[in-house]
């Protein structure tokens, strides 16, 4: 999204499902591959455990040694990989994903599968214009190729342009309403203030779901809807769901941490984050927990420690991540060096998360007079998101607007009456 630009859109497209967002940018619905991929698409998975892409990858290097002009086989396993970078976090396998889909794409230029597999490449990599083009390409070559339009998607979310992607996730509806269009439905609506049309289209996702994967997926997300509504019972039912339906899906386990930290239970988050962390290092997971951490009275540095390096290898593998930085800085850090990079993300991707942060690290950088007008691009598709009326309030108190920072804090407080501002991460974009 975010497909929830929730970490979609934080963990970069993670996009591709929003979640990304984790991240990065995932594709939900589909099934996991085979021991050997037959299909003429991309991999569009995103499986609960790295065993069975594992497995697939071991089976697609076996395949290719044999027949290494198997040009399927070339975008499978570019694919393959893509996928791996966001299930383990591990952005080596970007430049890997690389390489085989260029070996791909000259084996059989324009072929659709391996063109999507780019445009998942760079969404993953956070060039979204970039995803936009290749997805395009997708397109015209294939126009019944459902993962490009997921692709368009979700990159058209992360860019600001929302009626594109909406248009794209009619389109996907109509190839094959399914999981991956019904989650990106969902997050469209939420986008525009629409909660019950938003869980609706998730209940519908969780209908069309069979495999452990999907069930878990999509029971996760409602999960996140509740969280963010405030209602932390439902919240917590729907992620002990999706542990029930895949007991190692890492983010409902998250989900499951957010809900008891902002519950007041924090010995138990501070125990399920370490099990995140420990198993998914997401630049999001290790935010929360030193976040957790610090609200406890403990000392976060080995998570800062954590994060450091995860953006340093980041960015060697072409990821280029400045919402997650520009994020840290404001709430964490330098509040100049937040808006150096909430300038980049905000001229690369003007969206309501980028305009948001932009808003917050000129107002945490004392310069409220030009954060105003983007706190009021962020809050203006009607999306109940309680950090963004959060700060659009206190930019709005700076400036001595008491009656629109009160208007501002009260829909902040009916969007989520759960938000803690002690606590600014779990209210992202997860």
């Amino acid at each position: 999204m975010k497909i929830s630009a929730r970490a979609r859109i934080a963990a970069g497209v993670l996009g591709l499902a929003a979640a990304l967002t984790l991240g990065a940018a995932l594709i939900p619905g589909e099934r996991p591959p085979e021991a050997v991929a037959t299909a003429s698409g991309p991999l569009t998975e995103t499986p609960v455990s790295p065993a069975s892409l594992t497995t697939a990858i071991e089976a697609l290097t076996n395949r290719l040694r044999r027949l290494p002009k198997d040009h399927q086989a070339w975008s499978q396993l570019g694919s393959a990989y893509v996928q791996q970078a966001r299930l383990t976090a591990d952005p080596s396998f970007y430049p890997r994903a690389e390489r085989a889909l260029a070996r791909s794409i000259a084996l059989s230029p324009g072929d659709f599968a391996a063109l999507t597999g780019q445009a998942a490449l760079a969404a993953g990599r956070h060039d979204f214009a970039e995803a936009v083009r290749l997805a395009g390409l997708s397109v015209a070559a294939n126009p019944y190729g459902q993962g490009a339009q997921a692709v368009l998607a979700d990159a058209y979310t992360q860019l600001g342009r929302y009626g594109e992607a909406t248009r794209a996730i009619d389109r996907m509806m109509e190839l094959r309403p399914g999981v991956a269009a019904f989650t990106r439905a969902s997050y469209d609506a939420e986008l525009r203030g629409d909660r019950t049309t938003a869980r609706r289209m998730l209940e519908h996702a969780l209908a069309d779901a069979f495999s452990p994967a999907d069930v878990a997926y999509c029971r996760h997300y409602l999960g996140e809807l509740a969280l963010h509504s405030g209602d932390l019972r439902e919240a917590g039912e729907q992620y002990r769901l999706a542990l029930k339906a895949a007991p190692d899906f890492t983010p409902a386990l998250a989900g499951a941490a957010r809900a008891a930290a902002l519950g007041g239970r924090t010995a138990e988050a501070i125990e399920l984050y370490a099990t995140v962390v420990g198993r998914l290092p997401l630049a999001q997971y290790v935010i929360e927990y030193a976040e957790v951490l610090s609200k406890a009275g403990r000392d976060p540095s080995e998570q800062w420690t954590l994060l450091r390096a995860q953006r340093d290898l980041m960015a060697e593998a072409g990821v280029r991540d400045d919402l997650t930085w520009a994020e840290f800085e404001a709430d964490h850090g330098s509040p100049s060096r937040a808006v150096t990079h909430a300038r980049a993300e905000y001229a690369r991707n003007p969206n309501v998360v980028a305009a948001d942060v932009l808003a917050w690290a000129l107002h945490r950088d004392g310069r409220d007079r030009e954060a105003l007008p983007y706190a009021k691009k962020a809050t203006a598709t009607g999306w109940h998101n309680a950090l963004l009326h959060r700060h659009r309030a206190e930019i709005e108190r700076s400036l001595g607007l008491a009656a629109d920072a009160r208007r501002s804090l009260a829909r902040a407080r009916v969007a989520n009456p759960a938000f803690s501002a002690a606590l600014p991460a779990l209210a992202r974009f997860s």
